[in-house]
């Protein structure tokens, strides 16, 4: 889990800083050659009859871009035929690099980004567990520390209410992220809005438990009397 984690916080800082450096103009320009240029093509339908759709075939080219920078080799996998059907083998070309990735190629965007392959594919199935063990990682050590400061102690099912209700507010964020996504409005740093949604309500609801336990508590004491509301 740690592994899976550690992977999406990179992942989502890649991202992000692709997202920023491109807005912003600060990628790393330099002179490239094209030396290769691979396509790879993709045949299909949209189906028809009882699966819906009008059955027409369809074909989707995308290219792989081998450059040469320098005395290094870099590549741009997956760029769109619209994107790469000007360029060509032997083509002196302007690179936009960020930390040595080529993300534009004579300012056309050729970065992949987040896609429905590779690692991406696993971290987008198993986020909600990630999510989850997230948030669950955060209530405990708030409680742990709740208890060390001598406020209450908390037994793990007081735990599992807020922890409950942060990750099921997180999951709504998701399916929020992926109506925006169909409507084209996908964000760089999307798997931090979930986690940080969820992990502020189930703080904000752990903290309402440890007043109410704090409050039976002090009541229950002897001489002890139902503190103010706060």
């Amino acid at each position: 889990m740690a592994a899976l984690i550690l992977l999406l916080a990179l992942r989502t800082y890649e991202e992000t800083g692709i997202a920023d450096a491109r807005s912003n103009g600060s990628l790393h320009t330099a002179e490239a050659t094209i030396t290769k240029l691979t396509s790879h093509t993709t045949r299909g339908t949209d189906g028809g009859g009882q699966d819906g759709g009008s059955g027409q075939w369809f074909v989707t080219t995308v290219y792989t871009i081998e450059l040469r920078v320098g005395d290094e080799t870099k590549a741009a996998n997956g760029v769109p035929d619209d994107s790469a059907n000007d360029f060509q083998e032997g083509q002196q070309v302007q690179a936009g690099l960020w930390h040595g990735r080529v993300v534009e190629i004579d300012g056309r965007d050729v970065w992949l980004g987040w896609h429905p392959g590779g690692w991406d594919i696993t971290l987008f199935v198993t986020y909600p567990l990630a999510m989850g063990y997230v948030i669950a990682l955060v209530v405990a050590a708030a409680a742990h520390l709740a208890g060390r400061g001598g406020r209450v102690r908390l037994e793990r099912q007081e735990r599992s209410v807020p922890w409950a209700i942060g990750f099921a507010l997180g999951m709504s964020a998701i399916f929020v992220l992926l109506g925006c996504v169909a409507f084209g409005n996908g964000i760089a740093y999307w798997p931090v809005v979930p986690v940080g949604a969820g992990t502020a309500t189930a703080l904000a609801g752990l903290r309402r438990v440890l007043r109410r336990a704090r409050a039976v508590g002090v009541a229950d004491a002897p001489g002890g009397s139902a503190p103010a509301q706060v």
